[in-house]
């Protein structure tokens, strides 16, 4: 017979986020279970709505198999006494296996004898083991718990029914005063409670009750309606992949509608609408074909078509009161000043610990400018980047973004170019909020670009100097997020960036103008430079380097981000070539035998001291390589480190280097350590591993 189960949680209404999330947990945990116990199953089908996560697990195993096992007990000489009669030790182990004296045998080893039983362990069957799932449900864990009645257990929402079948047959367990049954429930409003009488019915009895259970057939369903209603009108829409999630997260029978709003509120800007839309909603907005906004919008009804028209007019009167919410703030807005918005600023808190929002906009002018001049930018570049600096958080306190956070930075810009800022500082207030995820988009101009690193420096480094550094999982203010930022936007501009050099002339310049916080930055520096190195090893990992190559590289001499980036590509670049293994052991030879010197106050170079000519000619050689190396890149500079993989060989071959005579042996430590110190620019190659 094939054994077919059936785990259904009913639960109050879970927050949309959690459903997929909480379903890919509890297969997770499931599966693992299962395994641990030795039950084999073919596949497991989720199924999961806002108020069931369920699995039908298909072709279990009818036991677990039966074990016979050698177990280990008390040593021959404890187990048996002078006389050769078996010890309490020796029966009281073999009670407790299961078996008598007369089963023991003796193994030996490492030169002493212990005592051995064989034991048959019959395996359960697999109802006993269903039995214990009560276990795995109750040990999962959420982004928010919560506690109902005066129990103790912490679950995503209160358990409101359990079904968990075998077959035809109940598996009993219980949590909390909830027990298992065979009795499910349908659509809170259109459906009954189901009875199942086998595992096999689930899915279809359920559609009976107006419950689609299986996720992906409501997703595919919803797509197909809205592509149906915007065939009939002629529109586009673009069916965005997380609002379709949420939706579909939100309703167990879903039917698709459109909705009216006044086409007066086309005057205030896009992005307005489609966050009004979209964001507060859950609604998806339409387009022509010439994808201009129409005054229409696509929701989903968790029910049927019925009374539709009164649902309707609910969701149009609901974005009616909000488009007239942001028609109001627009216009309120265009009546303050770009500097008055400025001066409210000097008000505001970026953090208590820290400073205000406008004292926060002064040290980021303070690093724009250092990053422009260092990048070159032109005279009008040069400008618009301190105006953008000077001004860049001002919608912070406008309505519309007070109304609409999402909003930040979007309407910074539009409210700009509406006061004639040029266009170059309008998109870098945009922009300085971008990255907004770890893959996110990046900043399209120069000038935003720089705007986006300064800000961002800035709150690193300031949140360092004021002790809220991220451990754990713990990190508030997104500071590996922006950390990962400044790392993708110097990757993608290719800057050449010393950031130890540049966080110290920042502070440095800070203080002098009298924009510094009262803080003490200057301490925080180096651990600011080695959390940033952190996400170039998360960059040079999403890149596929290899995690003993990332390490290399972070190891290196240099605290220019976008070379380590870029010297971790060239050696993951070249890690399969032939000749790689030997140049790294050639190169990895002369890091450990300069390492000798570290503590050894050398002398320059002396070539009269040189004994033979591979002395000579590593001499010259290095001295080749050396014109120009700190400013080639690093394939260059691996290409010529590689190019002395003979001389190294030869010199080796050839030289004592810790001669008995103190003169020779310091001269050619002194030599080793010049060339292991432009081998330590590409990293330290000691950490690679080449076989």
């Amino acid at each position: 017979m094939t054994n077919n189960f059936l785990l259904e949680i009913g639960l109050e209404e879970m927050p949309a986020h959690v459903v997929t999330a909480s379903i890919d947990q509890l297969e997770t945990r499931v599966k693992k279970y299962l395994k641990d116990q030795q039950i084999s199953f073919s596949s497991i089908k989720k199924f999961s709505t806002p108020r069931r996560l369920a699995l039908l697990i298909s072709d279990l195993s009818e036991k677990q198999p039966d074990i016979d096992e050698m177990v280990k007990g008390p040593a021959k000489k404890i187990a048996m006494d002078a006389d050769g009669n078996w010890t309490k030790a020796a029966i009281g182990f073999t009670k407790g296996q299961g078996v008598s004296t007369d089963d023991i045998t003796f193994k030996d080893i490492k030169g002493t004898e212990y005592v051995y039983v064989e034991k048959h362990i019959k395996g359960q069957p697999v109802q006993e083991i269903l039995a214990n799932l009560n276990d795995i449900i109750v040990s999962m864990n959420f982004p928010t718990m919560m506690k109902w009645g005066e129990n103790t257990l912490q679950f995503v929402r209160p358990i409101k029914w359990l079904v968990a079948m075998l077959n035809n047959q109940v598996i009993p367990f219980s949590i909390l005063d909830v027990t298992t049954d065979n009795i499910s429930r349908g659509h809170r409003f259109l459906g009954k409670d189901v009875q199942f009488n086998d595992a096999k019915e689930y899915e279809e009895k359920l559609t009976e009750q107006f419950v689609i259970a299986d996720a992906e057939k409501r997703k595919n369903l919803i797509r197909k309606q809205i592509n149906e209603i915007v065939s009939d009108n002629n529109w586009k829409v673009s069916i965005d992949s997380d609002l379709l999630e949420e939706v579909n997260n939100l309703v167990e029978w879903p039917t698709a509608f459109y909705g009216n709003f006044d086409d007066k509120y086309l005057k205030i800007p896009e992005e307005v609408l489609v966050t009004s839309m979209k964001d507060h909603q859950r609604f998806f907005y339409v387009t022509d074909q010439n994808n201009t906004l129409l005054p229409h919008f696509i929701s989903v009804r968790n029910g049927n078509s019925e009374y539709l028209e009164n649902v309707i007019a609910g969701n149009e009167k609901v974005l009616t009161a909000r488009l007239e919410d942001a028609m109001f703030f627009y216009q309120e807005d265009q009546k303050s000043s770009i500097n008055d918005y400025v001066e409210r600023l000097k008000k505001v808190s970026f953090h208590d610990k820290i400073s205000t929002m406008y004292e926060k906009m002064m040290r980021v002018k303070v690093i724009s400018d250092i990053l422009g001049q260092q990048l070159k930018l032109t005279s009008s570049q040069l400008q618009n980047l301190n105006r953008a600096a000077e001004i860049y958080k001002f919608d912070l306190v406008s309505g519309m973004v007070g109304e609409f956070s999402e909003l930040q930075g979007i309407m910074g810009e539009k409210y700009a170019l509406l006061q004639k800022e040029d266009p170059e500082v309008a998109a870098a207030i945009r922009e300085h909020y971008m990255p907004i995820s770890a893959t996110g988009e990046l900043p399209d101009t120069l000038v935003g670009s720089i705007l986006a690193v300064a800000d961002k420096l800035d709150s690193i480094l300031t949140f360092f100097a004021a002790g809220m550094v991220p451990s754990g999982s713990n990190d508030p203010y997104a500071l590996r997020r922006q950390a990962i930022g400044i790392v993708r936007i110097i990757a993608d501009q290719k800057w050449d960036i010393d950031l130890n050099k540049l966080l110290n002339k920042v502070v440095d310049v800070e203080g002098n103008e009298k924009v510094a916080p009262e803080i003490d930055q200057k301490s925080q520096i180096q651990d600011v430079v080695l959390f940033v190195n952190d996400r170039i090893k998360q960059y040079l990992n999403d890149k596929k380097v290899r995690y003993d190559i990332s390490d290399a590289v972070i190891a290196s001499n240099s605290s220019d981000v976008y070379y380590v980036i870029q010297s971790g590509l060239t050696l993951n670049e070249h890690k399969d070539d032939a000749d790689f293994k030997e140049i790294i052991e050639s190169l990895t030879r002369v890091l450990r035998l300069a390492d000798k010197a570290k503590d050894i106050n050398l002398p320059s170079i002396d070539a009269k001291l040189f004994e033979n000519d591979t002395e000579k000619l590593l001499f010259n050689d290095v001295n080749d390589i050396m014109d120009g190396f700190d400013q080639s890149t690093p394939e260059v500079a691996y290409q010529r480190l590689a190019s002395l993989k003979n001389d190294i060989n030869n010199y080796f071959d050839e030289t004592m280097i810790m001669s008995d005579n103190e003169s020779l042996k310091n001269n050619r430590l002194a030599q080793l350590t010049a060339l292991a110190n432009l081998i330590y620019k590409l990293g330290d190659l000691n950490q690679l591993v080449v076989k």
